[in-house]
C-alpha cells in the first residue's frame, strides 16, 4: 500500500476516534445521573475485590464476605459524618465567643475602614449587621452545605448496592467481556481485567498519600501561626477532603475559631484562611497530579487534565473517578499498537528524557 494511502488511512482513523470520543462525552455529561454512582460503585467493587477474593479463598460464602467488606465501608463512612457533624455543633457553639471577639475589634477595624474612605456611619450599619447575622447566616449556610440533597442522597444509596452486585455477579460481566471481545484476545483482556484491579490499589495507595502530605502541610502551617492542637486540626482538615468542599469547609472552621478566640490579632484568623487555601491549591493541582500520577504510572499533565475534565462534565464526583478511569485508558493503549500515540501522551516514562 502506497504512503500516502497509509497516512489518508491513519488520518481517517483518528476522526473516527475523535468522533467516537465526541459522541461518549456527550452520553457521559447527559448520562451523569447513572454513570457517576455507576462508577463509584464499580471503583468501590474493584478497590474490595482483594479483600473479597482473601475471604472466599478461606470458604467464606461470597454473599457473607461481600456484605462484611460492605459494612465496614460504610460504617467508617458513618463514621466521619459523625465526626464532620460534631465539628460543625462544637464551632457553632463556639460563635457566641468569635462574635464577642469580632466586637472587641470594632474600634480597630472602624479607624482603619475610615482610613479607606468610608464614613463611620456606613461602617457601623455594615459592621453591626455583620455580627448580628454571623451566627444564624453562618449556621445555617454550614448546615445547608452539609445537608445532602435528594440526588446525592440517591447517589450515597446506591454506591453500595451497584458496588455489590458487581461483585456478586463479576463471573458474568467478565463472561460477556470474554464473549465481546472473542477467544483470540482472552489472554490479553485478563491481563487488562487484572492491571486495573491493581490500578485502583495503587490509586487508593496515592491518595492516602496525598492526604498524609497535605496534613504534614497543614500542621506544619498551623504550627507556624501557634494554633493550639495545630498536628490534630492539620491531619483531620487534609483526611476531611475525602468529603468534597464540605470537609474542608467544617473542619478548617475549627482552627479558624480557635485563632480567632485566642489571639489578639485578626491576622492570625486570616493566616488559617490563606494556609488552607494555598495547601489545597498545592494539593488540586501539584499534589495529587505527581502523586497519584506516579502511582499510576500516568504523566502529571495528562492526570491534571483528567481532573479538569471529570469536573467539567460531572463536577466533584468527575474530579475523583477520571483519573483511575484514565489509568484503566493507558492500560489499553498499552495493549493496543493503533493507540501508541495516545499512550506517549498518558505514560509517565514517555515524559522528559533529557533533550
Amino acid at each position: 500500500m502506497p504512503i500516502q494511502d497509509l497516512h489518508a488511512q491513519s488520518g481517517r482513523n483518528w476522526v473516527q476516534y475523535l468522533q467516537a470520543l465526541f459522541i461518549v462525552l456527550i452520553i457521559l455529561y447527559f448520562g451523569r445521573n447513572l454513570f457517576i454512582p455507576l462508577t463509584f460503585g464499580l471503583v468501590l467493587a474493584l478497590i474490595m475485590y482483594p479483600v473479597c477474593k482473601k475471604l472466599e479463598n478461606r470458604k467464606w460464602p461470597r454473599s457473607a464476605a461481600i456484605f462484611v467488606v460492605i459494612s465496614i465501608v460504610l460504617i467508617l463512612f458513618v463514621a466521619l459524618l459523625y465526626l464532620l457533624g460534631y465539628e460543625l455543633n462544637i464551632f457553632l457553639h463556639d460563635v457566641p465567643r468569635i462574635k464577642d471577639k469580632l466586637l472587641s475589634y470594632s474600634p480597630g477595624i472602624q479607624n482603619w475602614l475610615k482610613n479607606m474612605g468610608i464614613s463611620a456611619s456606613d461602617q457601623s450599619d455594615w459592621l453591626n449587621k455583620l455580627i448580628l447575622n454571623i451566627q444564624d447566616g453562618l449556621g445555617s449556610l454550614l448546615k445547608t452545605i452539609f445537608s445532602l440533597s435528594v440526588s446525592m442522597l440517591f447517589i450515597l444509596i446506591m454506591i453500595p448496592v451497584y458496588a455489590s452486585l458487581f461483585l456478586y455477579h463479576r463471573g458474568t460481566f467478565v463472561r460477556f467481556l470474554y464473549t465481546m471481545t472473542g477467544p483470540d484476545h482472552r489472554d490479553s483482556l485478563r491481563s487488562m481485567l487484572q492491571q486495573s484491579t491493581l490500578t485502583y490499589f495503587h490509586f487508593v495507595k496515592g491518595t492516602f498519600f496525598v492526604y498524609l502530605i497535605v496534613g504534614v502541610l497543614n500542621s506544619v502551617g498551623l504550627l507556624m501561626l501557634g494554633i493550639e492542637h495545630a498536628i490534630l486540626y492539620g491531619m483531620i482538615t487534609a483526611f476531611m477532603t475525602i468529603v468534597p468542599y464540605v470537609g474542608i469547609i467544617i473542619s478548617a472552621s475549627m482552627p479558624f475559631a480557635i485563632a480567632l478566640i485566642t489571639r489578639d490579632s485578626l491576622w492570625y484568623p486570616a493566616g488559617v484562611i490563606l494556609l488552607f487555601t494555598f495547601v489545597q491549591y498545592l494539593e488540586a493541582n501539584v499534589i495529587f497530579p505527581r502523586i497519584v500520577g506516579v502511582q499510576l504510572n500516568l504523566s502529571t499533565w495528562s492526570t491534571l487534565v483528567a481532573m479538569i475534565a471529570g469536573t467539567i462534565l460531572w463536577g466533584v464526583a468527575g474530579m475523583i473517578l477520571f483519573v483511575p478511569l484514565l489509568a484503566i485508558l493507558k492500560i489499553f493503549s498499552d495493549q493496543d499498537i493503533g493507540l501508541k500515540p495516545l499512550n506517549i501522551l498518558l505514560n509517565r516514562k514517555e515524559g522528559y528524557l533529557g533533550k
